[in-house]
């Protein structure tokens, strides 16, 4: 049997019955340490060609989306980063400056986190590729976790999504997004290169959960598309979903850029937007929604039917349930 023939899922299957059962299906690990803190760990690898390429993103912007990347990932476990390692894969021909600009990216990114880099590993490598792995704390009692929705939770989701989709095709396709106004065009592009991880959300999140003290909060990032954010949370809670297509936030942009249908595509299944998914109670979620104000949007509920459902209230017939299969998959 062949990695390709069971697909990335598949393979992650596999991998992750060499673990504790505790430690993984989540954006990052949950350590228990001495003191009222967990330690929470993760890792992700950036590979040429692959997420990223010299024709969509300078090395200063691979920096930024490799050190984003994995702060997301934090934030996605109500995690505050307190350092990095990274590990750099490359070949003997790749320029000084490239690898200067790269950190330069990192440390960019990093410094609006007050996150040092604390480490590493440099290697010969025939592909250039960027691992790094993330370190935080978080009280475990306010740690996020894909596996703890309940039923009558509605979905909240920060931002936009499809920009970065968006931007990609932008730096892929300069001929197209005729349309579209110079500070529109690079709104989308930076989203593509520059994301920002919602670190910010966590403060207001924790303040608000002080008088919650007994809720558990579901979520996780959406790296991989909004559609495998829910997919995934709603898997591992064991439940389902309703969401409302109508109430997808999709910025004003990209519907100038793209057809409705095609922003909506990309908007579930585009990726790399790297916003939050949570899943709370509805008087803490309406609460944290008014909070954030056009930063957040409900648009959605969680089910005791399995089924995860794309609905149209205004238009029944238009169902469909949402898949991981038509996202982006490694193999």
């Amino acid at each position: 049997m062949l990695v390709k023939e069971i697909g990335e899922q598949g393979l992650l299957a596999i991998v992750q019955g060499f673990c504790p059962p505790e430690m993984v299906g989540d954006d990052a690990a949950i350590l228990s340490v001495p003191g009222d803190q967990s330690l929470v760990i993760t890792t992700d690898m950036l590979v040429d060609e692959v997420h990223f390429s010299d024709r969509t993103t300078s090395p200063i912007d691979v920096g930024w989306r490799s050190a984003a990347v994995n702060l997301s990932d934090l934030a996605a476990m109500g995690a505050f980063p307190i350092g990095i390692t990274v590990a750099l894969g490359i070949t003997g021909d790749k320029s000084v400056a490239w690898v200067e600009q790269l950190y330069q990216g990192l440390t960019e990114c990093l410094s609006h986190y007050n996150t040092p880099i604390i480490g590493g590993d440099i290697c010969k490598s025939s592909v250039t590729c960027i691992s790094i792995t993330a370190f935080g704390t978080v009280n475990p009692k306010l740690a996020i976790k894909r596996s703890v929705a309940r039923s009558g939770d509605i979905i909240i989701v920060t931002g936009y999504h499809g920009d970065s989709r968006g931007g990609l095709e932008l730096l892929l396709h300069p001929e197209l997004g005729t349309a579209l106004t110079s500070d529109q065009r690079s709104s989308l592009i930076r989203a593509h290169q520059r994301p920002q991880p919602r670190l910010d959300i966590l403060p207001k999140l924790q303040t608000l959960l002080a008088s919650y003290p007994s809720t558990a909060i579901a979520g996780m990032d959406s790296s991989d598309g909004l559609a495998d954010a829910i997919v995934q949370i709603c898997r591992a809670s064991k439940l389902g979903a309703k969401v409302q297509r109508r109430l997808i936030p999709i910025s004003e942009t990209l519907q100038t850029f793209v057809t409705p249908q095609q922003a909506l595509e990309w908007a579930l299944y585009g990726g790399e937007d790297f916003q939050l998914v949570l899943c709370l109670p509805p008087s803490l979620g309406e609460t944290l929604v008014q909070q954030l104000g056009t930063d957040a949007s409900i648009i959605g509920e969680i089910t005791s039917n399995p089924k995860i459902l794309l609905i149209d209230d205004a238009e029944p017939s238009t169902v469909e349930e949402l898949s991981l299969s038509r996202g982006f998959q490694h193999f």
